[in-house]
């Protein structure tokens, strides 16, 4: 993992799997950088949500290495993401960070420098 820094937000990024690991409050940071509010992305909400049914694996969170819980955020698409239960903080799968902050940037001004940086920093797919 290496460490990421926009806007004097640090966020870790795999080199190999291309996922990136927010720690606790780092999204909400960024989203209101771009001035989004969403309470979907409030970690006690993720982490009382319904666990959605899938078949992928499971992960440890990199902090406190507790399995961590799956959560479904944002919408068209759906972004199934691993939020750690005590809190520590979110990890997105490749692309997945960029396809929610374009969603969530979408009819609320140009933030066409943020989300170009997400897509070179963490080679999101269009």
């Amino acid at each position: 993992m290496i460490v990421v820094e926009y806007s004097q937000i640090e966020l870790d990024h795999c080199l190999n799997c291309h996922g990136v690991w927010f720690d606790a409050g780092e999204l909400q940071l960024l989203l209101e950088r771009m001035g989004i509010t969403s309470s979907e992305m409030d970690a006690d909400g993720l982490i009382n949500a319904p666990v959605p049914k899938t078949r992928e694996k499971k992960r440890k969170c990199p902090i406190c290495s507790k399995i961590m819980k799956k959560a479904n955020i944002g919408q068209q698409p759906i972004v199934m993401i691993d939020a750690c239960t005590e809190g520590d903080g979110l990890w997105f799968d490749g692309g997945e960070v960029h396809a929610l902050v374009s969603q969530l940037a979408k009819g609320k001004g140009s933030h066409q420098k943020i989300i170009s940086f997400l897509k070179e920093a963490f080679k999101a797919e269009e």
